[in-house]
Protein backbone atom coordinates (compact mmCIF):
# COMPACT_ATOMS: atom_id res chain seq x y z
CA UNK A 1 0.00 0.00 0.00
CA UNK A 2 1.98 3.03 -0.93
CA UNK A 3 -0.35 5.85 0.84
CA UNK A 4 2.96 7.07 2.90
CA UNK A 5 4.92 10.57 1.52
CA UNK A 6 3.66 13.43 -0.69
CA UNK A 7 1.50 12.66 -3.59
CA UNK A 8 2.39 13.04 -6.78
CA UNK A 9 -0.10 15.40 -7.50
CA UNK A 10 -3.71 16.02 -6.95
CA UNK A 11 -5.45 18.93 -4.99
CA UNK A 12 -4.50 21.34 -2.86
CA UNK A 13 -4.48 21.30 0.44
CA UNK A 14 -8.05 20.77 2.70
CA UNK A 15 -9.07 21.53 6.40
CA UNK A 16 -10.62 19.24 8.64
CA UNK A 17 -13.92 20.90 10.24
CA UNK A 18 -16.09 18.30 11.39
CA UNK A 19 -14.84 14.74 13.12
CA UNK A 20 -17.42 12.52 14.46
CA UNK A 21 -15.73 9.00 15.09
CA UNK A 22 -13.94 7.97 12.11
CA UNK A 23 -16.04 10.20 9.88
CA UNK A 24 -14.26 13.23 8.90
CA UNK A 25 -15.76 16.63 7.17
CA UNK A 26 -13.45 19.14 5.16
CA UNK A 27 -12.91 21.73 3.07
CA UNK A 28 -11.30 21.57 0.04
CA UNK A 29 -9.73 24.26 -2.23
CA UNK A 30 -9.38 21.95 -5.38
CA UNK A 31 -11.80 19.19 -6.37
CA UNK A 32 -11.87 15.52 -5.22
CA UNK A 33 -13.29 12.68 -6.61
CA UNK A 34 -15.08 10.01 -4.87
CA UNK A 35 -12.77 6.84 -3.58
CA UNK A 36 -9.88 9.63 -3.34
CA UNK A 37 -7.16 8.92 -0.63
CA UNK A 38 -7.17 11.74 1.76
CA UNK A 39 -4.25 12.02 4.47
CA UNK A 40 -5.97 13.20 7.68
CA UNK A 41 -4.06 15.67 10.35
CA UNK A 42 -0.59 15.78 12.05
CA UNK A 43 -0.13 11.81 11.13
CA UNK A 44 -1.30 11.61 8.36
CA UNK A 45 -4.56 9.10 9.25
CA UNK A 46 -5.56 7.64 5.82
CA UNK A 47 -8.87 7.73 5.02
CA UNK A 48 -11.16 7.57 1.69
CA UNK A 49 -13.68 10.12 0.20
CA UNK A 50 -17.19 8.69 0.60
CA UNK A 51 -19.34 11.89 -0.21
CA UNK A 52 -19.18 15.12 -1.39
CA UNK A 53 -21.04 18.06 -0.98
CA UNK A 54 -20.96 21.85 -2.47
CA UNK A 55 -18.48 22.99 -0.56
CA UNK A 56 -17.51 19.85 1.94
CA UNK A 57 -15.85 16.54 1.47
CA UNK A 58 -16.75 13.75 3.63
CA UNK A 59 -13.90 11.23 4.57
CA UNK A 60 -14.34 7.83 6.48
CA UNK A 61 -11.15 6.94 8.06
CA UNK A 62 -9.23 3.66 7.73
CA UNK A 63 -7.55 4.40 11.05
CA UNK A 64 -8.77 4.90 14.68
CA UNK A 65 -9.23 9.33 14.64
CA UNK A 66 -8.51 9.88 18.39
CA UNK A 67 -6.75 13.29 18.51
CA UNK A 68 -7.62 14.54 15.57
CA UNK A 69 -9.88 17.92 15.44
CA UNK A 70 -11.49 20.62 13.40
CA UNK A 71 -8.84 22.98 12.07
CA UNK A 72 -5.93 20.01 11.43
CA UNK A 73 -5.11 20.01 7.54
CA UNK A 74 -5.79 17.35 5.03
CA UNK A 75 -3.72 16.48 2.24
CA UNK A 76 -5.83 14.62 -0.49
CA UNK A 77 -3.51 12.74 -2.88
CA UNK A 78 -5.29 12.59 -6.14
CA UNK A 79 -5.88 8.94 -6.84
CA UNK A 80 -8.14 5.76 -5.28
CA UNK A 81 -6.45 3.23 -2.16
CA UNK A 82 -3.87 1.57 -4.69
CA UNK A 83 -2.30 -2.04 -3.20
CA UNK A 84 1.42 -2.42 -3.56
CA UNK A 85 2.02 -6.08 -5.36
CA UNK A 86 5.20 -7.93 -5.87
CA UNK A 87 7.22 -11.21 -4.50
CA UNK A 88 7.13 -9.52 -0.89
CA UNK A 89 3.14 -11.23 -0.52
CA UNK A 90 3.84 -14.47 -0.87
CA UNK A 91 4.09 -15.20 2.45
CA UNK A 92 3.60 -12.34 4.36
CA UNK A 93 0.74 -11.18 7.02
CA UNK A 94 -0.96 -8.09 6.07
CA UNK A 95 -3.62 -5.30 7.40
CA UNK A 96 -6.93 -4.41 5.27
CA UNK A 97 -4.63 -1.52 3.50
CA UNK A 98 -1.89 -4.24 2.68
CA UNK A 99 0.23 -2.56 5.27
CA UNK A 100 2.77 -5.99 6.35
CA UNK A 101 1.68 -6.75 9.74
CA UNK A 102 4.65 -9.11 10.15
CA UNK A 103 7.40 -7.35 11.58
CA UNK A 104 5.53 -4.21 12.03
CA UNK A 105 6.19 -4.40 16.02
CA UNK A 106 3.82 -4.59 18.86
CA UNK A 107 1.57 -2.14 16.92
CA UNK A 108 1.09 0.17 13.51
CA UNK A 109 2.01 3.75 13.86
CA UNK A 110 -0.86 5.45 12.97
CA UNK A 111 -0.27 7.37 9.42
CA UNK A 112 2.58 4.96 8.31
CA UNK A 113 2.39 2.46 5.57
CA UNK A 114 5.84 0.48 5.69
CA UNK A 115 6.97 -0.19 2.15
CA UNK A 116 8.25 -3.37 1.88
CA UNK A 117 11.81 -3.98 2.63
CA UNK A 118 14.51 -3.94 -0.13
CA UNK A 119 15.43 -7.57 -1.03
CA UNK A 120 18.77 -7.58 -3.00
CA UNK A 121 17.83 -11.50 -2.12
CA UNK A 122 16.01 -12.40 -5.62
CA UNK A 123 17.43 -13.57 -8.75
CA UNK A 124 16.07 -12.39 -11.94
CA UNK A 125 16.55 -14.11 -14.96
CA UNK A 126 15.16 -12.41 -18.07
CA UNK A 127 13.21 -14.07 -20.24
CA UNK A 128 13.22 -11.64 -23.40
CA UNK A 129 16.09 -9.59 -24.86
CA UNK A 130 16.53 -5.63 -26.04
CA UNK A 131 14.97 -4.98 -28.87
CA UNK A 132 11.87 -7.65 -28.71
CA UNK A 133 8.45 -6.44 -28.67
CA UNK A 134 6.07 -6.77 -25.42
CA UNK A 135 2.84 -6.85 -25.11
CA UNK A 136 0.78 -6.13 -22.03
CA UNK A 137 1.12 -9.02 -19.50
CA UNK A 138 4.15 -10.40 -21.62
CA UNK A 139 6.38 -12.42 -19.15
CA UNK A 140 9.63 -10.23 -19.32
CA UNK A 141 11.60 -12.41 -16.94
CA UNK A 142 11.32 -14.44 -13.54
CA UNK A 143 12.21 -13.62 -9.94
CA UNK A 144 12.98 -16.41 -7.69
CA UNK A 145 12.67 -16.27 -3.96
CA UNK A 146 12.73 -19.07 -1.33
CA UNK A 147 8.99 -19.91 -1.73
CA UNK A 148 7.68 -22.74 -4.68
CA UNK A 149 5.02 -19.96 -6.77
CA UNK A 150 7.35 -19.03 -9.79
CA UNK A 151 7.07 -15.23 -9.48
CA UNK A 152 6.92 -13.57 -13.58
CA UNK A 153 7.66 -10.27 -13.75
CA UNK A 154 4.91 -8.54 -16.70
CA UNK A 155 4.54 -6.07 -18.49
CA UNK A 156 1.84 -3.94 -16.83
CA UNK A 157 -1.84 -3.23 -18.13
CA UNK A 158 -1.76 -0.57 -20.66
CA UNK A 159 2.28 -0.51 -21.62
CA UNK A 160 4.07 -2.41 -23.81
CA UNK A 161 6.20 -2.12 -26.94
CA UNK A 162 9.66 -2.21 -27.55
CA UNK A 163 12.03 -3.63 -24.66
CA UNK A 164 14.99 -1.22 -24.76
CA UNK A 165 16.75 -2.22 -22.22
CA UNK A 166 16.24 -5.49 -19.56
CA UNK A 167 18.47 -6.54 -16.61
CA UNK A 168 20.89 -9.45 -16.72
CA UNK A 169 20.76 -12.64 -14.69
CA UNK A 170 22.06 -11.94 -11.35
CA UNK A 171 20.74 -10.58 -8.09
CA UNK A 172 17.68 -7.63 -7.93
CA UNK A 173 16.16 -5.37 -5.73
CA UNK A 174 12.63 -5.08 -5.34
CA UNK A 175 11.69 -1.56 -6.00
CA UNK A 176 14.20 -0.83 -9.16
CA UNK A 177 13.71 -1.35 -12.64
CA UNK A 178 14.68 -4.93 -14.21
CA UNK A 179 13.63 -3.92 -17.37
CA UNK A 180 12.31 -0.81 -20.09
CA UNK A 181 9.28 -1.04 -22.38
CA UNK A 182 8.34 1.41 -24.60
CA UNK A 183 8.62 4.48 -22.03
CA UNK A 184 7.67 1.98 -19.15
CA UNK A 185 9.93 1.32 -16.06
CA UNK A 186 9.22 -2.07 -15.11
CA UNK A 187 10.01 -3.62 -11.42
CA UNK A 188 9.39 -6.52 -9.60
CA UNK A 189 6.49 -4.58 -7.69
CA UNK A 190 3.56 -2.51 -9.09
CA UNK A 191 0.28 -0.94 -7.89
CA UNK A 192 -3.15 -1.30 -8.79
CA UNK A 193 -6.49 0.33 -7.17
CA UNK A 194 -8.21 -2.20 -5.04
CA UNK A 195 -11.89 -1.42 -6.09
CA UNK A 196 -10.71 -1.90 -9.92
CA UNK A 197 -10.80 -5.42 -11.70
CA UNK A 198 -7.26 -6.07 -13.70
CA UNK A 199 -8.14 -6.53 -17.03
CA UNK A 200 -8.30 -10.04 -19.14
CA UNK A 201 -8.10 -10.66 -22.99
CA UNK A 202 -11.17 -12.91 -22.42
CA UNK A 203 -13.19 -15.11 -19.82
CA UNK A 204 -13.05 -18.52 -20.24
CA UNK A 205 -15.76 -21.80 -18.95
CA UNK A 206 -14.45 -23.09 -15.75
CA UNK A 207 -14.20 -26.96 -16.78
CA UNK A 208 -10.91 -28.09 -14.05
CA UNK A 209 -11.95 -28.89 -10.82
CA UNK A 210 -10.67 -27.73 -7.65
CA UNK A 211 -9.23 -30.73 -5.02
CA UNK A 212 -9.68 -29.57 -1.91
CA UNK A 213 -9.23 -32.77 -0.57
CA UNK A 214 -12.30 -32.94 1.43
CA UNK A 215 -14.24 -36.05 0.13
CA UNK A 216 -17.93 -34.63 1.25
CA UNK A 217 -17.01 -31.75 -1.34
CA UNK A 218 -15.06 -33.28 -3.71
CA UNK A 219 -17.61 -36.03 -4.16
CA UNK A 220 -21.09 -34.23 -3.87
CA UNK A 221 -20.59 -30.55 -4.16
CA UNK A 222 -17.05 -29.90 -6.46
CA UNK A 223 -16.34 -26.37 -7.27
CA UNK A 224 -14.71 -25.62 -10.46
CA UNK A 225 -11.27 -23.45 -11.08
CA UNK A 226 -12.51 -20.44 -11.09
CA UNK A 227 -15.75 -20.68 -9.40
CA UNK A 228 -17.69 -19.06 -6.38
CA UNK A 229 -18.82 -20.78 -3.29
CA UNK A 230 -20.54 -19.41 0.07
CA UNK A 231 -20.37 -21.41 3.49
CA UNK A 232 -23.17 -20.26 5.40
CA UNK A 233 -23.48 -21.81 9.13
CA UNK A 234 -24.21 -20.59 12.27
CA UNK A 235 -21.96 -19.90 15.09
CA UNK A 236 -19.99 -23.52 16.26
CA UNK A 237 -20.12 -25.16 12.71
CA UNK A 238 -16.95 -25.23 12.10
CA UNK A 239 -16.95 -22.65 9.25
CA UNK A 240 -13.00 -21.84 10.09
CA UNK A 241 -11.95 -25.07 10.25
CA UNK A 242 -14.00 -26.01 7.26
CA UNK A 243 -12.29 -22.67 5.23
CA UNK A 244 -8.71 -23.59 6.80
CA UNK A 245 -8.39 -26.94 5.89
CA UNK A 246 -9.17 -25.87 1.98
CA UNK A 247 -6.55 -23.51 2.60
CA UNK A 248 -3.98 -25.96 3.57
CA UNK A 249 -4.74 -28.83 1.27
CA UNK A 250 -6.51 -27.36 -2.03
CA UNK A 251 -4.16 -28.16 -5.51
CA UNK A 252 -4.37 -23.98 -5.45
CA UNK A 253 -1.10 -22.60 -6.82
CA UNK A 254 -1.73 -19.42 -4.58
CA UNK A 255 -3.91 -18.78 -1.15
CA UNK A 256 -5.18 -15.42 -0.47
CA UNK A 257 -6.64 -16.04 3.11
CA UNK A 258 -8.93 -12.60 3.88
CA UNK A 259 -10.01 -12.51 8.24
CA UNK A 260 -12.38 -10.30 7.75
CA UNK A 261 -13.68 -9.24 11.18
CA UNK A 262 -12.93 -12.85 12.93
CA UNK A 263 -11.59 -12.68 16.19
CA UNK A 264 -7.87 -12.05 16.69
CA UNK A 265 -7.11 -15.32 18.25
CA UNK A 266 -8.61 -17.15 15.78
CA UNK A 267 -6.39 -15.61 13.51
CA UNK A 268 -3.35 -15.98 15.50
CA UNK A 269 -3.61 -19.41 15.53
CA UNK A 270 -4.21 -19.80 12.11
CA UNK A 271 -0.96 -17.89 11.53
CA UNK A 272 0.94 -20.34 13.86
CA UNK A 273 -0.29 -23.39 12.69
CA UNK A 274 0.30 -22.33 8.89
CA UNK A 275 3.63 -21.46 10.40
CA UNK A 276 4.65 -25.13 10.97
CA UNK A 277 2.66 -26.72 7.88
CA UNK A 278 4.58 -28.88 4.82
CA UNK A 279 2.84 -28.14 2.07
CA UNK A 280 1.92 -31.56 0.53
CA UNK A 281 2.53 -30.45 -3.21
CA UNK A 282 6.21 -29.44 -2.69
CA UNK A 283 7.78 -30.60 0.83
CA UNK A 284 8.95 -26.72 1.65
CA UNK A 285 6.32 -24.63 3.96
CA UNK A 286 2.56 -24.06 3.07
CA UNK A 287 2.80 -20.26 4.10
CA UNK A 288 5.50 -19.72 1.28
CA UNK A 289 2.44 -19.64 -1.07
CA UNK A 290 0.08 -17.92 0.91
CA UNK A 291 -0.92 -14.32 1.29
CA UNK A 292 -2.58 -13.75 4.95
CA UNK A 293 -5.01 -10.15 5.11
CA UNK A 294 -5.65 -9.96 8.72
CA UNK A 295 -8.65 -7.51 9.30
CA UNK A 296 -9.81 -8.39 12.77
CA UNK A 297 -13.00 -7.33 14.36
CA UNK A 298 -10.94 -5.01 16.95
CA UNK A 299 -9.42 -3.36 13.62
CA UNK A 300 -11.39 -0.49 12.45
CA UNK A 301 -14.93 -0.90 10.35
CA UNK A 302 -13.34 1.02 7.12
CA UNK A 303 -10.04 -0.81 6.54
CA UNK A 304 -12.51 -3.92 7.13
CA UNK A 305 -14.71 -3.08 4.19
CA UNK A 306 -11.95 -2.52 2.26
CA UNK A 307 -9.92 -6.13 2.86
CA UNK A 308 -12.37 -7.90 0.63
CA UNK A 309 -10.87 -5.92 -2.52
CA UNK A 310 -7.50 -6.15 -1.25
CA UNK A 311 -7.60 -9.74 -1.52
CA UNK A 312 -9.51 -10.06 -4.75
CA UNK A 313 -6.89 -7.45 -6.35
CA UNK A 314 -3.72 -9.95 -4.95
CA UNK A 315 -5.89 -13.36 -6.49
CA UNK A 316 -5.96 -11.10 -9.62
CA UNK A 317 -2.50 -9.78 -9.54
CA UNK A 318 -0.97 -13.69 -9.56
CA UNK A 319 -3.83 -14.95 -11.52
CA UNK A 320 -2.49 -12.77 -14.72
CA UNK A 321 0.75 -14.82 -13.75
CA UNK A 322 -1.09 -18.10 -14.76
CA UNK A 323 -1.53 -19.29 -11.49
CA UNK A 324 -4.79 -20.66 -9.83
CA UNK A 325 -5.69 -19.07 -7.08
CA UNK A 326 -8.23 -19.51 -4.15
CA UNK A 327 -9.49 -16.04 -2.04
CA UNK A 328 -10.76 -17.28 1.62
CA UNK A 329 -12.97 -15.03 3.38
CA UNK A 330 -13.87 -15.12 6.27
CA UNK A 331 -16.50 -14.09 7.24
CA UNK A 332 -18.64 -12.09 4.38
CA UNK A 333 -20.88 -11.37 7.26
CA UNK A 334 -18.71 -9.08 8.39
CA UNK A 335 -17.80 -7.35 5.67
CA UNK A 336 -21.41 -6.76 5.07
CA UNK A 337 -21.91 -5.12 8.71
CA UNK A 338 -19.04 -2.89 7.93
CA UNK A 339 -21.19 -1.67 4.85
CA UNK A 340 -24.48 -1.47 7.13
CA UNK A 341 -22.35 0.52 9.85
CA UNK A 342 -20.82 2.66 7.26
CA UNK A 343 -24.25 3.07 5.52
CA UNK A 344 -26.21 4.44 8.96
CA UNK A 345 -22.94 6.88 9.29
CA UNK A 346 -23.32 8.17 6.03
CA UNK A 347 -27.77 8.81 6.58
CA UNK A 348 -28.12 6.78 3.16
CA UNK A 349 -31.57 5.47 3.32
CA UNK A 350 -31.69 1.80 5.40
CA UNK A 351 -33.42 -1.70 3.56
CA UNK A 352 -34.27 -4.77 4.87
CA UNK A 353 -32.54 -5.50 8.68
CA UNK A 354 -30.92 -1.75 8.37
CA UNK A 355 -28.53 -3.34 5.86
CA UNK A 356 -28.02 -0.51 2.63
CA UNK A 357 -30.21 -0.89 -0.64
CA UNK A 358 -26.39 -2.06 -2.17
CA UNK A 359 -26.17 -4.98 -0.61
CA UNK A 360 -27.18 -7.13 -3.09
CA UNK A 361 -24.78 -5.25 -5.87
CA UNK A 362 -21.94 -5.09 -3.54
CA UNK A 363 -21.97 -8.97 -3.04
CA UNK A 364 -22.61 -9.34 -6.94
CA UNK A 365 -19.18 -6.98 -7.69
CA UNK A 366 -17.21 -9.27 -5.57
CA UNK A 367 -18.16 -12.20 -6.63
CA UNK A 368 -18.18 -10.89 -10.26
CA UNK A 369 -14.60 -10.92 -9.70
CA UNK A 370 -13.76 -14.55 -9.81
CA UNK A 371 -13.04 -16.64 -12.96
CA UNK A 372 -11.58 -18.41 -15.45
CA UNK A 373 -9.60 -16.01 -17.50
CA UNK A 374 -6.97 -16.10 -20.38
CA UNK A 375 -5.06 -13.11 -19.24
CA UNK A 376 -3.32 -10.06 -21.31
CA UNK A 377 -0.19 -12.16 -21.88
CA UNK A 378 -2.35 -15.46 -23.45
CA UNK A 379 -2.29 -17.87 -20.19
CA UNK A 380 -5.13 -19.14 -18.16
CA UNK A 381 -5.61 -18.36 -15.25
CA UNK A 382 -8.13 -18.52 -12.83
CA UNK A 383 -9.66 -16.66 -9.39
CA UNK A 384 -11.87 -19.02 -7.19
CA UNK A 385 -13.90 -17.27 -4.17
CA UNK A 386 -14.94 -18.79 -1.38
CA UNK A 387 -16.92 -16.90 1.15
CA UNK A 388 -18.13 -17.92 4.90
CA UNK A 389 -21.47 -16.52 5.70
CA UNK A 390 -22.11 -16.21 9.63
CA UNK A 391 -25.88 -16.25 9.75
CA UNK A 392 -27.21 -14.43 12.84
CA UNK A 393 -28.60 -17.15 15.02
CA UNK A 394 -28.28 -19.73 11.97
CA UNK A 395 -31.31 -17.65 10.15
CA UNK A 396 -30.61 -18.72 6.61
CA UNK A 397 -33.06 -16.04 4.93
CA UNK A 398 -31.39 -13.10 6.39
CA UNK A 399 -30.43 -10.71 3.96
CA UNK A 400 -26.81 -11.66 3.51
CA UNK A 401 -26.81 -15.12 3.26
CA UNK A 402 -30.16 -15.08 1.11
CA UNK A 403 -28.45 -12.09 -1.33
CA UNK A 404 -24.73 -14.88 -1.97
CA UNK A 405 -27.26 -17.57 -2.65
CA UNK A 406 -28.10 -16.11 -5.70
CA UNK A 407 -24.92 -14.84 -7.12
CA UNK A 408 -23.08 -18.16 -6.56
CA UNK A 409 -22.07 -21.50 -8.17
CA UNK A 410 -21.75 -23.82 -5.35
CA UNK A 411 -23.51 -23.65 -1.36
CA UNK A 412 -21.87 -25.47 1.44
CA UNK A 413 -24.30 -25.25 4.49
CA UNK A 414 -23.10 -25.85 7.77
CA UNK A 415 -25.50 -27.59 9.31
CA UNK A 416 -26.06 -27.19 13.42
CA UNK A 417 -27.39 -30.68 14.10
CA UNK A 418 -24.64 -32.68 12.01
CA UNK A 419 -21.76 -30.09 14.16
CA UNK A 420 -23.74 -30.88 17.34
CA UNK A 421 -23.48 -34.64 16.71
CA UNK A 422 -20.01 -34.15 16.05
CA UNK A 423 -20.15 -34.90 12.98
CA UNK A 424 -17.41 -32.54 10.57
CA UNK A 425 -17.33 -31.47 8.48
CA UNK A 426 -20.84 -30.70 9.03
CA UNK A 427 -21.49 -30.47 5.10
CA UNK A 428 -25.41 -30.72 4.78
CA UNK A 429 -25.90 -32.95 2.22
CA UNK A 430 -29.72 -31.70 1.97
CA UNK A 431 -29.52 -28.25 1.50
CA UNK A 432 -25.90 -27.98 -0.54
CA UNK A 433 -25.93 -27.53 -4.23
CA UNK A 434 -22.92 -27.49 -6.71
CA UNK A 435 -23.86 -26.13 -10.38
CA UNK A 436 -20.59 -26.99 -11.50
CA UNK A 437 -20.73 -30.94 -11.01
CA UNK A 438 -22.28 -31.35 -14.12
CA UNK A 439 -20.37 -28.91 -15.86
CA UNK A 440 -17.01 -30.82 -14.75
CA UNK A 441 -18.34 -34.15 -15.29
CA UNK A 442 -19.41 -32.86 -18.64
CA UNK A 443 -15.89 -31.34 -19.17
CA UNK A 444 -14.06 -34.30 -18.22
CA UNK A 445 -16.02 -36.60 -20.37
CA UNK A 446 -15.03 -34.49 -23.42
CA UNK A 447 -12.34 -36.91 -25.68
CA UNK A 448 -8.79 -35.98 -25.04
CA UNK A 449 -9.52 -33.80 -22.22
CA UNK A 450 -6.70 -34.75 -19.69
CA UNK A 451 -6.74 -31.57 -17.75
CA UNK A 452 -8.57 -33.63 -14.53
CA UNK A 453 -9.36 -37.13 -13.22
CA UNK A 454 -12.33 -38.68 -13.70
CA UNK A 455 -15.43 -37.81 -12.72
CA UNK A 456 -15.97 -39.47 -8.78
CA UNK A 457 -17.64 -42.83 -9.45
CA UNK A 458 -21.28 -43.39 -7.03
CA UNK A 459 -21.84 -39.50 -6.59
CA UNK A 460 -25.51 -39.72 -8.04
CA UNK A 461 -26.32 -43.30 -6.04
CA UNK A 462 -24.56 -41.62 -3.07
CA UNK A 463 -26.69 -39.07 -2.88
CA UNK A 464 -29.89 -40.87 -4.12
CA UNK A 465 -29.22 -43.14 -0.73
CA UNK A 466 -28.53 -40.57 1.51
CA UNK A 467 -31.98 -38.57 0.62
CA UNK A 468 -33.72 -42.08 1.09
CA UNK A 469 -32.26 -42.80 4.59
CA UNK A 470 -33.61 -38.88 5.78
CA UNK A 471 -36.68 -39.97 4.43
CA UNK A 472 -37.07 -42.96 6.52
CA UNK A 473 -35.15 -41.26 9.63
CA UNK A 474 -38.90 -39.82 10.66
CA UNK A 475 -40.76 -43.17 10.29
CA UNK A 476 -37.78 -44.88 12.55
CA UNK A 477 -38.50 -42.13 15.17
CA UNK A 478 -42.45 -42.68 14.72
CA UNK A 479 -42.76 -46.35 14.77
CA UNK A 480 -39.28 -47.89 15.38
CA UNK A 481 -36.73 -49.73 12.81
CA UNK A 482 -37.95 -52.74 13.31
CA UNK A 483 -41.57 -52.06 11.83
CA UNK A 484 -39.79 -51.31 8.31
CA UNK A 485 -39.31 -53.67 5.67
CA UNK A 486 -35.76 -55.19 5.31
CA UNK A 487 -34.94 -53.56 2.12
CA UNK A 488 -36.06 -50.02 3.72
CA UNK A 489 -33.84 -51.43 6.93
CA UNK A 490 -30.82 -51.80 4.89
CA UNK A 491 -31.49 -48.11 3.28
CA UNK A 492 -31.39 -46.91 6.70
CA UNK A 493 -28.17 -48.55 7.65
CA UNK A 494 -26.46 -47.68 4.08
CA UNK A 495 -26.99 -44.02 5.36
CA UNK A 496 -25.11 -44.60 8.26
CA UNK A 497 -22.19 -46.35 7.12
CA UNK A 498 -21.83 -43.43 4.33
CA UNK A 499 -22.43 -40.55 6.66
CA UNK A 500 -19.13 -42.72 9.25
CA UNK A 501 -17.52 -43.99 7.01
CA UNK A 502 -17.19 -41.98 4.09
CA UNK A 503 -18.20 -38.28 4.12
CA UNK A 504 -17.07 -37.55 8.14
CA UNK A 505 -13.24 -36.62 8.23
CA UNK A 506 -10.97 -35.26 10.73
CA UNK A 507 -9.19 -32.16 10.79
CA UNK A 508 -6.79 -33.58 13.34
CA UNK A 509 -5.82 -37.12 11.82
CA UNK A 510 -2.54 -36.48 9.59
CA UNK A 511 -4.13 -39.81 7.76
CA UNK A 512 -8.05 -38.40 7.33
CA UNK A 513 -7.68 -34.46 7.60
CA UNK A 514 -6.75 -34.80 3.60
CA UNK A 515 -8.01 -37.31 0.82
CA UNK A 516 -6.51 -37.72 -2.68
CA UNK A 517 -9.37 -38.49 -5.26
CA UNK A 518 -8.21 -42.35 -5.83
CA UNK A 519 -8.56 -42.92 -1.76
CA UNK A 520 -12.20 -41.12 -1.79
CA UNK A 521 -13.00 -43.23 -5.29
CA UNK A 522 -12.11 -46.49 -3.34
CA UNK A 523 -13.80 -45.58 -0.16
CA UNK A 524 -17.40 -44.95 -2.08
CA UNK A 525 -16.74 -47.82 -4.01
CA UNK A 526 -16.10 -50.24 -1.00
CA UNK A 527 -19.16 -48.78 0.71
CA UNK A 528 -21.85 -49.28 -2.11
CA UNK A 529 -20.29 -52.77 -2.56
CA UNK A 530 -20.84 -53.49 1.43
CA UNK A 531 -24.66 -52.11 0.55
CA UNK A 532 -24.93 -54.21 -2.31
CA UNK A 533 -24.30 -57.20 -0.32
CA UNK A 534 -26.03 -56.80 2.00
CA UNK A 535 -29.42 -56.39 0.07
CA UNK A 536 -28.46 -59.65 -1.40
CA UNK A 537 -28.23 -60.97 2.01
CA UNK A 538 -31.80 -60.18 2.91
CA UNK A 539 -33.02 -60.96 -0.65
CA UNK A 540 -31.42 -64.22 -0.13
CA UNK A 541 -33.40 -64.82 3.22
CA UNK A 542 -30.88 -63.72 5.91
CA UNK A 543 -32.37 -61.90 8.74
CA UNK A 544 -32.21 -58.02 8.57
CA UNK A 545 -31.20 -58.17 12.14
CA UNK A 546 -28.35 -60.50 11.76
CA UNK A 547 -26.91 -57.81 8.91
CA UNK A 548 -27.84 -55.06 10.94
CA UNK A 549 -25.78 -56.41 14.40
CA UNK A 550 -23.04 -56.95 12.23
CA UNK A 551 -19.52 -55.33 12.97
CA UNK A 552 -18.62 -52.83 10.30
CA UNK A 553 -15.71 -51.68 12.06
CA UNK A 554 -13.19 -52.94 9.19
CA UNK A 555 -15.41 -50.44 6.89
CA UNK A 556 -16.21 -47.99 8.81
CA UNK A 557 -12.35 -47.41 10.07
CA UNK A 558 -10.66 -47.48 6.67
CA UNK A 559 -11.17 -43.51 5.70
CA UNK A 560 -8.67 -43.54 9.70
CA UNK A 561 -6.72 -46.28 9.28
CA UNK A 562 -5.19 -45.94 5.62
CA UNK A 563 -2.78 -43.18 4.73
CA UNK A 564 -4.57 -40.34 2.60
CA UNK A 565 -4.07 -41.58 -0.61
CA UNK A 566 -4.07 -45.86 0.16
CA UNK A 567 -6.72 -46.83 -2.19
CA UNK A 568 -5.05 -50.41 -2.35
CA UNK A 569 -5.25 -50.49 2.04
CA UNK A 570 -9.25 -49.24 1.58
CA UNK A 571 -9.50 -52.27 -0.68
CA UNK A 572 -8.36 -54.54 1.60
CA UNK A 573 -10.51 -53.58 4.17
CA UNK A 574 -13.20 -53.71 1.90
CA UNK A 575 -12.66 -57.46 0.98
CA UNK A 576 -12.22 -58.39 4.57
CA UNK A 577 -15.65 -56.68 5.42
CA UNK A 578 -17.38 -58.53 2.53
CA UNK A 579 -15.87 -62.02 3.75
CA UNK A 580 -17.30 -61.22 6.76
CA UNK A 581 -20.86 -60.26 5.48
CA UNK A 582 -20.69 -63.61 3.38
CA UNK A 583 -20.14 -65.64 6.78
CA UNK A 584 -23.88 -64.72 7.45
CA UNK A 585 -25.66 -67.37 4.78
Amino acid sequence: MTAAGPPESGPGPATIVRVAGPLVELTCSGGVAMHDLVRLGRAGLLGEVVAIGRDTATVQAYEYTGGLAPGHAALPRGRPLTALLGPHLLGGVFDGLLRPLSGAGDRLVPGLAPEPSRDDGLSFSPRMRAGDEAGEGAVLGEAGGPGPVPFRVLVPPGAGGTVTWIAPEGRCSTREPVARVGRTDVSLTTEWPVRTPRPVRERVPAREALHTGQRVIDLLFPVAKGGTVAVPGGFGTGKTVLLQQIAKWSDADVIVYVGCGERGNEMADLLTEFAGLEDPRTGGRLVDRTVTIANTSNMPMMARETSIHTGVTVAEYFRDMGLDVVVIADSTSRWAEALREFASRTGALPAEEGYPAELASAIAAFYERAGAVTTLGGTRGSVTVIGAVSPPGGDMTEPVTAHTERFVRCLWVLDRDLAYARHYPAVSWAGSFSRDADVLDAGRARPGDTAAPAPPPGRARVAALLAEADRLAGLVDLVGITALPARERISVLAGRLIREGLLQQSALSARDAFCTPEKTAALVDATLAVVDQCTRLVDAGVAVTAVEETDFTPLLRAREETGPGDAAGVADRRDAMLGRLRALR
